[in-house]
């Protein structure tokens, strides 16, 4: 009598790990730009107690910058989402290019006022510089992008704005940042300086893997 042994359960190839990273950032991603941009809109309460209280008076003393910044991250991050979608691309190509328009002024909103606001940051002179290079890389990318656009090269087009989209993205990885790397007892001036910088490196990292593995399918 031949005895049959239970199969082993399949091992999960490479193929489907990128597939099930692919399913976990396609929720992950939205739902927390959306918490993100919720939990940013209580500063046009204008209650100071929202404000961060190491930088209360720097903040109510520039408002108009402060603002800007905000609004228009809490714009981009959110009109920023529909942009990757490729049915609205196909089935609705003006709306995708009304949205696109709304998200870059929105990137320049956020760019300038960061840029106004970037000098008065913590910990100088490291956050003010990680602040300030994120700007002006959004602004950056962001105009490449449309500039691609307009001139009919739709796929180096996408390509830039999923940088600036992954560079806009800093502004929930800052918060992951400052949540996790806290809960090592880290001084909190060493957290926020070095988050300054890394939020934006680790996501245009992952924008530019992303790339070259479309470019190798």
């Amino acid at each position: 009598m031949t005895l049959h042994h239970p199969a082993a359960p399949p091992i999960p190839t490479a193929g489907r790990k990128r597939g099930a990273l692919r399913r976990a950032g396609r929720i992950a991603v939205p739902t927390l730009a959306l918490l993100v941009a919720a939990v940013s809109a209580r500063y046009f309460t204008l209650d100071p107690d929202t404000f961060v209280p190491q930088q209360r008076t720097v903040y109510l003393a520039h408002l108009a910058p402060l603002l800007l910044h905000i609004g228009g991250g809490i714009v981009a991050l959110v009109v920023g989402l529909a942009q990757f979608l490729p049915g609205l691309r196909a089935r609705r190509p003006a709306v995708h290019r009304w949205t696109g328009r709304l998200y870059a002024l929105a990137a320049l909103a956020m760019g300038v006022g960061g840029l106004l606001i970037a000098p008065r940051a913590l910990f100088p002179p490291f956050s003010p510089l990680g602040f300030a290079a994120l700007d002006l890389l959004t602004l950056t990318t962001t105009a490449l992008g449309v500039a691609r656009a307009r001139s009919g090269r739709i796929a180096e087009h996408r390509r830039w704005m999923l940088r600036s989209y992954a560079l806009m993205f800093a502004a929930v990885t800052f918060r992951l940042w400052l949540f996790v790397v806290g809960l090592t007892g880290l001084p909190f001036g060493v957290v926020y300086a070095s988050g300054a910088w890394a939020s934006w490196m680790i996501n245009l990292a992952v924008a530019e893997r992303m790339l070259r593995r479309r470019r190798t399918a």
